[in-house]
């Protein structure tokens, strides 16, 4: 009789090994989906918000340029201008009354003041609603790796923070 207290007993300690390895591995698991998937993820569209950000200063900064030269009524003006690698030269503009404005995918056109103007109106707030959408992800990444972590924290018996 004294023969089975012990087998049992083992068995207890190997059940309780294995449900310690198997809660171990679900723990490496949920770290490297949120080290491998996760925050690359949130990086990345941390960055593309930057960029829209970016996208949008340099409009709001044409705008502004144009409104000045509307106020101000210039039809020609001496600039400097940039050639690439912080070179830059002189160039006199004769016509002022008309603009070339980058559209995209390298395609400048040919726009009036009113124009240019209209078409600004037009892509700051496209641009504003991509900076949304950007903040949305943002947030649901972020969502999604506060969920994995509290459910590695319940794995892991630890009181919640």
């Amino acid at each position: 009789m004294a023969i089975y207290p012990q087998p049992m007993l083992v068995i207890e300690i190997n059940f309780k090994s294995v449900m310690d390895s198997a809660r171990q591995l679900k723990v490496q698991r949920f770290e490297e989906f949120v080290d491998c998937r996760l925050k690359p993820d949130l990086v990345r569209a941390i960055g593309e918000r930057d960029k829209v950000f970016e996208q949008q200063k340099i409009f709001s900064d044409l705008k502004r340029n144009i409104e000045n030269l509307e106020k101000n009524a210039v039809t020609s003006l001496r600039t400097l201008v940039n050639l690439g690698s912080e070179v830059y030269m002189q160039a006199d503009v004769p016509d002022t009354r008309h603009i070339f404005v980058d559209i995209g995918l390298g395609f400048h056109v040919e726009f009036t003041w009113s124009e240019s103007l209209e078409f600004i109106s037009v892509k700051e707030a496209r641009l504003a609603k991509q900076i949304e959408e950007y903040t949305h992800l943002i947030a649901s990444i972020k969502a999604q790796i506060k969920l994995v972590c509290e459910g590695i924290r319940e794995l892991l018996e630890l009181p919640a923070q």
